[in-house]
């Protein structure tokens, strides 16, 4: 039996205006992804792979073409609807962590939770104790290291559950030692809750861990 995509994007185009022309900076992109998959996106610096990321998870909607998550079109829902889909069903790992920096490490991961006004205690406990910040709970983010701040940051992203994954240079702003470990950490939370994960990354040893990779070259796959 074929599996389900958790996400299909089909004949992607996304050009941007300039003066009286326009850029193209992407060309007919059409890619899927599967439950539980570990996908990563190659490309040179800018080679379009951070817009299509953003196109995927629904930050940004694309000039031509569809992008379909979960069953339904991103790119026909309202920016309400939108909100509430990323809210439910993507979580997003950013190479700067994007941390609320007011909010303790239990807060920011509660963070996506209380937004839709939910409470999974136990949960929140877990993915604490499995990112190894159990003793860093009340700590800020001007008080973690790199890697405690990302780690924090993958807590946050998966706490709701989501169906799939985004990571934009997850490993970006660490030390070797740190993001072998921040990889090793997200690897082992994506099979736990099987959740879909997509990783925009220029590190071919990173490429390497996926199950498949996608290459662009000047906006289209290569």
């Amino acid at each position: 039996m074929m599996t389900e995509h958790v996400l299909t994007a089909t004949n992607i185009d996304k050009s941007f205006a300039l003066d009286d022309s326009s850029i193209d900076v992407l060309r007919d992109i059409s890619l899927h992804v599967n439950p539980g998959e570990f996908v990563a996106i190659m490309g040179k610096s800018g080679s379009g792979k951070s817009t299509l990321l953003s196109l995927l998870a629904g930050l940004d909607q694309p000039t031509t073409g569809s992008v379909v998550l979960n069953g339904e079109d991103l790119t026909a829902m309202t920016e309400e609807d939108l909100a509430l889909k990323r809210q439910s069903d993507i979580g997003f790992v950013f190479q700067s962590f994007h941390l609320i920096p007011t909010l303790t490490v239990q807060e920011n991961v509660e963070f996506p939770l209380s937004i839709a006004r939910e409470r999974h205690p136990e949960r929140v406990d877990r993915l604490i104790n499995a990112v190894e910040l159990g003793h860093r709970r009340n700590s800020f983010p001007h008080q973690l290291s790199g890697g405690e701040k990302q780690r924090t940051a993958i807590a946050r992203a998966l706490v709701a559950q989501p169906k799939i994954l985004f990571a934009d240079e997850p490993t970006g702003n660490l030390d070797e030692k740190n993001a072998s470990q921040v990889m090793d950490l997200l690897l082992d939370l994506q099979k736990v809750f099987n959740t879909a994960l997509v990783i925009v990354t220029h590190d071919p040893g990173l490429a390497k861990m996926a199950d498949r990779t996608i290459t662009i070259v000047d906006g289209r796959l290569v």
